[in-house]
């Protein structure tokens, strides 16, 4: 991985693959008032489109800053960051129509809140996680996907909705569960 440690911050706000990621903050709060005042399915679909530009705009984001060398320290906390903000604002839209989301959401907070805690821990050691891991990839895959199929069919059967919110769970425990002795294996090396 190219990463420009040398490159001052003035320059790094302005690469293309980070303003992509503050383009995908912005469009949060769109998002979210788009689908809470959502009164048709048209207007839930138009909530859905706009995940969708947020969603590719992360993948290629990624794809551009390492095609192009603009790997930069700055993106590498601004992707989680705007992942996770867009990820929690899906829930929290989604916990107002689907009652199992409640729990999705707590877990989402307790995970992420493990994630960054261990995060400022290891960063006081002069450490820092390379990177999301595979499981991390993969669980957050699935919870894109299952919160945007929820986003674009909001009257897809209570069951289904059930079970696909069941599975991100399931993806989610896991991934916190991975996860644990990673961070327990980067705070015991000195």
């Amino acid at each position: 991985m190219d990463l420009n440690h040398d490159m001052p911050l003035k320059k790094q706000l302005f690469t293309i693959p980070n303003l992509m990621g503050y383009f995908r903050i912005i469009l949060i709060p769109v998002f979210v008032w788009r689908y809470i005042t959502a009164d048709s399915i048209t207007d839930y679909r138009i909530a859905a489109i706009i995940v969708a530009v947020s969603g590719l705009t992360d993948m290629f984001d990624g794809k551009i800053a390492r095609r192009f060398h603009m790997i930069t320290p700055l993106g590498k906390a601004l992707d989680p960051i705007a992942d996770k903000l867009t990820q929690g604002a899906m829930a929290l839209c989604l916990v107002f129509r689907f009652q199992w989301m409640m729990p999705l959401l707590i877990l989402f907070i307790i995970k992420e809140g493990f994630m960054g805690i261990m995060g400022i821990l290891l960063l006081r050691k002069g450490k820092m996680l390379n990177g999301a891991m595979w499981f991390g990839k993969v669980c957050t895959a699935v919870l894109y996907v299952i919160m945007f199929i929820l986003f674009l069919f909001p009257s897809i059967p209570l069951a289904t909705a059930n079970v696909l919110i069941v599975i991100c769970i399931g993806f989610m425990l896991l991934s916190l569960f991975m996860y644990i002795p990673v961070f327990a294996q980067m705070h015991k090396e000195k």
